[in-house]
């Protein structure tokens, strides 16, 4: 299937959706407020989810995963009692408690209202702490969108230096050139790299932030050893190791630090955290984090926000947390691990140039046969594959991210897993 025949049976399926892209045309630029779920020739408008499902305006159902009944209720639950106050709830208590008590790295944690909050307060506590300016961060990964990390994150290679030493490349109009000579690009994968560029500028680096996954760039596999070398490096500079682990927090009841073992000094959370509404979390060590602690007015960083904590996310999170239990996550192990290997035989039964990759419920669609070990490797063959297969699996019921980004959840069945596998086998072309 062509892109373009994707893009003419999309058209054909969501009229009611190309209807109200129209008219928030008239009142959003681009007629949205989240350009990451914004896709062409337009994002269909989703209207309700239950279980395994999500269902559009048109009313197309798609295989997604949503509006966990346990979660919904004790939000409700919580609303009847008030959304928001001008103060702390019991909820944000019992939500810290969970989250320090399953995190290792986490003594102490504080709340905000999305993930790039959480990555943003990170970098200006790492910076307070240490006294230093810089940071570091991986070319390909992508930690929210405030200034500091909107660089590197999906450069033109043939503009973003050499794969050893890469440039700061801004990803966004408006970012001050100030903030490329502040933000040190590091190579995926690359220890010895990573450690000479480190060890050069080490003394104004206050903190490195990594994604152990890479999600943004493909979900690449970390190298043996790898992970532990950036402990052992930054540990001896004097920098913070922060984890954002956003998304990779699924992978595991302590995240992808207790699964790799590895402790940072700092950690960012966000989406499942806040059982579907708006979150962000940051924490680790408190002698870092006490840098917010606001007693006797000695606060040497203010932290506000009209929703941080709010009763509803924090009751949301709670009811989250209490369902992620071991069996839970040995559910998802299974139901990511049947997905991989599905789609694998597939692949090879048609000799389609591609691969997954993945970890826990989490998995990456990959179209290009190359050994993958970094942002780079990981562009696919076909510029047009990523788009055409999305579209083409949403025409078939089937959602996963435009990237290629895609997680099973515990509302999902064997059945739903195959279904997906089924579905692929049928797109790819």
């Amino acid at each position: 299937m062509t892109l373009e025949r994707a893009v003419t049976d999309y058209k054909a399926k969501t009229p009611r959706s190309r209807q109200l892209f129209e008219e928030a045309l008239r009142v959003m630029p681009g007629g949205n407020s989240r350009t990451t779920t914004f896709f062409d020739p337009y994002p269909f408008y989703i209207t309700r989810g239950e279980g395994a499902r999500i269902w559009d305006a048109d009313g197309v159902e798609r295989v997604l995963g949503h509006a966990n009944p346990a979660v919904v209720k004790a939000i409700q639950d919580t609303a009847v009692h008030g959304m928001s106050f001008p103060g702390p709830s019991e909820h944000e208590i019992r939500l810290a408690e969970s989250l320090t008590t399953r995190i290792p790295g986490m003594e102490v944690v504080r709340f905000a209202n999305s993930g790039t909050e959480a990555t943003m307060h990170a970098v200006r506590v790492a910076r307070a702490f240490t006294g230093r300016a810089k940071i570091a961060k991986f070319e390909g990964a992508y930690h929210g969108t405030h200034d500091w990390v909107l660089v590197s994150v999906a450069p033109d290679p043939a503009s973003a230096g050499s794969r050893k030493r890469p440039k700061s490349v801004a990803w966004s109009a408006g970012v001050p050139p100030m903030v490329l000579k502040h933000v040190v690009v590091l190579p995926w994968n690359d220890a010895d790299a990573c450690a000479k560029i480190l060890e050069k500028q080490g003394s104004d680096i206050a903190a490195l932030l990594i994604d152990p996954l890479l999600a943004n760039a493909g979900m690449i596999p970390v190298r043996e050893g790898f992970l532990e070398k950036l402990r052992e490096v930054t540990a001896r500079l004097g920098i913070l190791l922060i984890f954002d682990e956003v998304i990779s927090f699924r992978v595991g009841r302590g995240g992808a630090q207790e699964r790799f073992d590895i402790q940072p000094d700092l950690t960012t959370l966000g989406k499942i955290i806040g059982g579907g509404l708006a979150v962000g979390a940051f924490g680790g060590r408190a002698e870092v984090m006490n840098y917010y602690d606001p007693r006797d007015g000695k606060g040497r960083i203010n932290h506000g926000g009209t929703f941080n904590a709010n009763p509803l996310t924090m009751a949301g999170g709670v009811a989250t947390m209490d369902q992620l239990t071991p069996e839970a996550y040995a559910r998802l192990d299974a139901l990511g691990d049947r997905l991989r290997d599905g789609v694998r035989r597939l692949l090879r039964k048609k000799g389609y140039a591609g691969q997954i990759t993945g970890v826990g419920s989490l998995f990456w669609l990959h179209h290009t046969k190359k050994k993958l070990s970094d942002y780079r490797s990981a562009r696919p063959d076909d510029p047009q594959a990523t788009a055409r297969t999305f579209l083409a699996l949403v025409n078939e019921g089937v959602l996963l991210s435009q990237r290629g980004l895609g997680a099973c959840s515990l509302a999902m069945t064997d059945a739903d897993v195959d279904r997906f596998v089924e579905t692929l086998g049928r797109v790819l072309n």
